[in-house]
């Protein structure tokens, strides 16, 4: 059986070579290992309720084949984004041009740095190793996020925002990042990478512009790749749409990838989880997800239940895992 659950100090190991796989374009795992163990501390104080400020807490979530006892993935929520560490992206915005003289109307495209997340919850980090890959795992994983978010909303922004990975080729290179944001940085995509996940992001903003970027001055290919996602990350925008996730024209100042957002009450999993007191239930069996609803002890498996009004009905093993007996609640989202 997968199980997600909260991290530990003690995936450390499981944690670098997670990130060791998961290669160019995933900024939150581009850090070394000291950066990772301090993850792992931190998001174990976040769900132990020990981070008063939100824009502190960060919740790292592993992914557990409960036979062997294996890490196959991670994903992580941020609480607060954009607050303490600014959360800087492109908006692309249109810009009438008029002249009566001149005899000439028309829109021109442009693209301002940001930061208009501040405060919103980030879902990202979502890494699944081949060894989990056609179980269905990348869905569990994502999904988890959403019913950890539901445990406790006074812990999360009303809105959350996902950053995907934009295109870039087979040698790890973004046309978008050479020709808009190398010219400032005068650094390549692996370092800004790096300098992004590892410090306040101070160095973004002494370097990149202040004023617009107008997209009729960048070469076709960068704007063709605006706002579009890397081959790897088609799937991960599918399930952010289904939760209801909309691109509104932010796009990474990296790699040009889309950003979604999305308020809490509207994602999908939010709305259609329910809690429920564990027992006996007669009925009809369901494919369900079903997590403990507790941040002091988040775990969360895909398993068959029996739901009746109020009650769920859990097999022998769901109730090992999630160390459940009659009586606890549960936060239930069937698969419909």
């Amino acid at each position: 059986m997968l199980m997600v659950r909260s991290a530990r100090s003690a995936d450390h190991s499981s944690f670098t070579a997670l990130a060791a796989s998961a290669g160019t374009g995933f900024t939150s795992l581009a850090v070394s290992a000291d950066a990772l163990a301090e993850k792992l501390e931190k998001s174990e104080e976040a769900f132990a309720g020990k981070i008063p400020d939100r824009s502190d807490a960060a919740y790292q979530l592993m992914l557990e084949d409960t036979e062997s006892g294996k890490v196959l993935g991670t994903a992580a929520v941020k609480a607060a984004v954009g607050i303490k560490k600014p959360y800087f992206d492109f908006k692309i915005m249109t810009f009438a041009q008029a002249s009566k003289e001149a005899g000439r109307r028309f829109d021109m495209e442009a693209m301002m740095l940001v930061n208009d997340f501040a405060g919103c919850s980030e879902v990202g980090s979502l890494f699944v190793s081949d060894a989990a890959r056609g179980r269905g795992a990348g869905r569990l994983m994502a999904q988890s996020r959403y019913l950890l978010i539901g445990a406790d909303r006074s812990r999360f922004g009303e809105r959350v925002v996902a950053e995907l990975r934009g295109v870039v080729d087979e040698a790890g290179e973004s046309v978008f990042y050479n020709h808009v944001t190398r010219p400032f940085f005068r650094m390549t995509f692996d370092e800004a990478d790096r300098m992004s996940a590892s410090t306040d992001n101070q160095f973004i903003l002494d370097l990149m512009p202040t004023h617009p970027i107008y997209l009729d001055h960048l070469p076709s290919g960068v704007r063709e790749v605006m706002g579009k996602t890397h081959p790897h990350g088609v799937n991960a925008k599918r399930l952010l749409e289904w939760e209801g996730f909309e691109y509104h024209r932010y796009v990474d100042i990296f790699d040009g990838g889309p950003l979604v957002d999305c308020p809490v009450e509207r994602i999908r999993t939010v709305r259609e989880s329910r809690v429920l007191t564990v027992g006996a239930a007669d009925g009809e069996t369901v494919e369900a997800m079903v997590s403990t609803d507790r941040m002091d002890d988040f775990r969360l498996v895909r398993c068959e239940v029996r739901v009746r009004e109020n009650t769920v009905a859990l097999g022998d093993d769901a109730r090992r895992v999630l160390n459940l007996v009659d009586g606890n609640t549960a936060r239930v989202w069937v698969n419909t």
